[in-house]
Parts: structure tokens; sequence; C-alpha cells
């Protein structure tokens, strides 16, 4: 049901070093450059993330309580998307491991505080 997904930042090649580093644990590139921001994805036709200067121009900040779900395909590549954000500098919201029947999440937050969890059901 998700088209895509759009998080602010105040430093945009720090923030697309960050994202393009994650994602590329998980196969996901850079497929979008507005100038302003960037999008990852596998396709038009699938769910997308983008990270964006905000288009007021005033300064990005923090959503509290919003988070950015990444669905994946094994426990093995949570932990990985896990253990890279915090290697790039991203902070520990949340170690990997179950959070209920058959639901495996890990949580950290990218370089400016954005919420994001990465998990795999099964």
């Amino acid at each position: 049901m998700i088209g895509y997904t759009t998080l602010g930042t105040n430093d945009l090649p720090r923030a697309a070093a960050f994202y393009d580093a994650l994602f590329e644990v998980i196969g996901i590139k850079r497929m979008m450059d507005f100038g302003r921001g960037y999008a990852w994805g596998l396709g038009m036709d699938k769910p997308g993330f983008g990270v964006m200067l905000p288009y007021n121009q005033e300064p990005a900040t923090v959503g509290n309580g919003v988070m950015v779900a990444l669905t994946v395909d094994s426990r093995a590549k949570v932990d990985a998307l896990h253990a890279k954000a915090l290697a790039l500098g991203g902070q520990d919201e949340g170690a990997p491991g179950l959070r209920g029947e058959g639901f495996y999440a890990a949580y950290f937050r990218d370089l400016v505080g954005n919420k994001l969890n990465a998990f795999c059901v099964g």
C-alpha cells in the first residue's frame, strides 16, 4: 500500500552517502535525482524511499513518533542493515530480535535522527 516515503535532511551529500551505503546491503540503488533530493528503490512500480531538502527551505526536523519500516526477506538482512546503519554513524534504537511471534526487527536512527525499522516476517 505504501508508494514511497520521504525524509528531510539538512545535509544532502551526507544523507545520500549514508543511504547509498545502507541500501547497498540489501541490493537497493539510487534511482532518481531531484536536485534537492534523491530516491532509492527497485523500480517505479515498487515502494520507494526518498531523502530531500525541505521544499519550504526551512530546516529539516525529526517527526516525533514517525518511523519508516523497511521490509526485507531474511533475518540476516535485518541484522546487516542494523549493523551497517550503526557503522555509518546511525544510532541504535533497538537491537535485532523477535518482537512478537514471527516478527523479527531492528530499530535505528539515521544521521539526522529519523527513526527507521528493518523487519522480516517469519
